[in-house]
């Protein structure tokens, strides 16, 4: 039986919300309408300080999740007209949150379990719509002794996933993250976060250029690689580190970029970005040829496929695989997170466990999310 699910996603790169509602049956998923809304100025340099210590931290995270509720609400609402649907014809909302913290076990500095915070508040949202809302995704896996994230690797592959053939799925948002799908689509199925994807680049593109990200990479593609900048931010420990492995804008932020700039403080702003650049696709490129080098395929899926001079480069540096934009797959990259979320949702719902432990290193098999009512 089909139902009707939205999802709703707001990344790390903080461009805005992403939403779909989706039609969902055994087997089958199809959006029905894609909406977005960009994130108010304040809101966003609030979200954006709250990545990192600062005064009245609890007071300020929750103002913050109720006005991330009220643009939630409003894409919403955009789904609801765009195809006539009634509120009451909605099974469920899945509501990811905005991620201001991710800390997950084995994090540098960390001695427990670890933690991962996302701002929402599902009770307001439900009481907005009068929907059911699934939230909280990721904190059941790292009470169970996962990374929390990515989660999306079981979205891609029931979607993107072929029988009898390897296939690679990239999603580079703020970060960049790679599913790894086996032709058996099952136990050998792998995911896990490269490192940066568009974090560095948009931060570095806005403050040098007043533009909240580089259009089709056209800044960067301008600009030339620094050898030995790129050389000195690939050494740090992350790239390294054997899967499962997630991250962050904890670890991946400006003040990590200042900190190699002050030994490169010769390097032009143009040329930083062309780094950036590189270090991200080179940082991917090494993940599939490690982990992805039977299949002959790279889906890319996120902010980044909208990155043409990124996209020229992955295909550069893997001349044995196809790179294609998860468009050309039949999902339009922008929508590929919120439908995950509305997957999630109905595996919430109907009690379904994910296994994540080959992706986040969980214990064992999870229920992701939990319930809100309408």
């Amino acid at each position: 039986m089909a139902e009707l699910f939205i999802g709703l996603m707001s990344g790390t790169s903080l461009d805005g919300v992403d939403g779909v509602i989706v039609e969902i049956s055994p087997g089958k998923l199809k959006v029905l309408a894609h909406a977005d809304a960009p994130l108010p100025p304040e809101l966003r340099a609030e979200l954006l300080a709250l990545n990192c210590p600062g005064p009245n931290e609890l007071h300020r995270a929750a103002l913050a999740s109720n006005a991330l509720m009220q643009v939630y609400a409003e894409v919403i609402a955009q789904l609801l007209r765009a195809t006539a649907t009634n509120p009451a014809d909605i099974r469920a909302i899945g509501a990811h949150g905005q991620t201001v913290r991710h800390q997950p076990q084995n994090h540098p500095g960390l001695s427990s379990r670890g933690y991962t915070i996302q701002l929402c508040n599902p009770a307001l949202l439900a009481e907005l719509t009068g929907m059911d809302v699934v939230a909280d995704f990721r904190n059941r896996d790292v009470a169970a002794g996962g990374q929390g994230a990515p989660l999306v690797p079981v979205f891609h592959q029931s979607v993107f996933g072929q029988r009898g053939r390897a296939t690679a799925v990239l999603n580079i948002g703020g970060m960049a993250n790679l599913t790894v799908i086996g032709p058996a689509l099952g136990a050998d199925l792998l995911g896990f976060d490269c490192g940066p994807g568009n974090v560095l680049l948009d931060a570095w593109c806005q403050q040098h250029t007043g533009q909240p990200f580089d259009k089709e990479g056209r800044w960067a593609e301008g600009g030339s690689v620094n050898v030995e900048l790129l050389a000195a931010m690939r050494t740090d420990p992350y790239f390294a580190l054997p899967a499962p492995k997630s991250t962050g804008r904890d670890l991946f932020n400006p003040a990590w970029l200042d900190a190699h700039l002050n030994m490169h403080s010769k390097v032009s702003a143009q040329d930083v970005q062309a780094t950036l650049l590189e270090l991200t696709a080179s940082a991917c490129c090494d993940c599939v040829i490690s982990y992805a080098k039977n299949s002959v395929k790279l889906i890319v899926c996120g902010g980044g496929a909208f990155n043409l001079s990124l996209m020229r480069r992955l295909q550069t540096l893997l001349p044995g695989h196809r790179v294609e934009s998860s468009g050309e797959a039949g999902l339009p990259p922008q929508q590929v997170e919120a439908a995950a979320f509305a997957w999630l949702a109905r595996k919430a719902i109907y009690r379904e466990s994910l296994h994540l432990e080959n992706i986040t290193g969980t214990k064992g098999a999870r229920i992701a999310g939990a319930v809100y009512p309408a």
